[in-house]
């Protein structure tokens, strides 16, 4: 038996839903120091300094994901020829 259940939903509703905290106010705000930072070409401010830890870790993430999905496949191709 198969049951597909759809929510139409926003993605402001789904926030609220989640009990997820609405930061869009702060993301303006940080967007605007940005550039504002970029326009007047402040000393030392490189802007992918800041989005160099974000990259880093979606990599491990990603990393992190493939090995454990190469670890269930071996585990499930070895469970296989087990109970062969």
């Amino acid at each position: 038996m198969k049951i597909n259940v759809t929510f139409d939903l926003t993605p402001e509703e789904f926030r609220r839903v989640m009990g997820l905290p609405d930061v869009q106010e702060f993301q303006k705000e940080l967007f605007a120091s940005m550039l504002e930072k970029m326009k007047s070409g402040e000393d030392g401010y490189d802007a992918m300094s800041l989005y160099q830890p974000m990259f880093n870790e979606g990599m491990n993430a990603m990393g992190q994901f493939q090995k454990m999905m190469l670890s269930m496949m071996s585990g499930a191709s070895s469970s296989d020829k087990e109970n062969s």
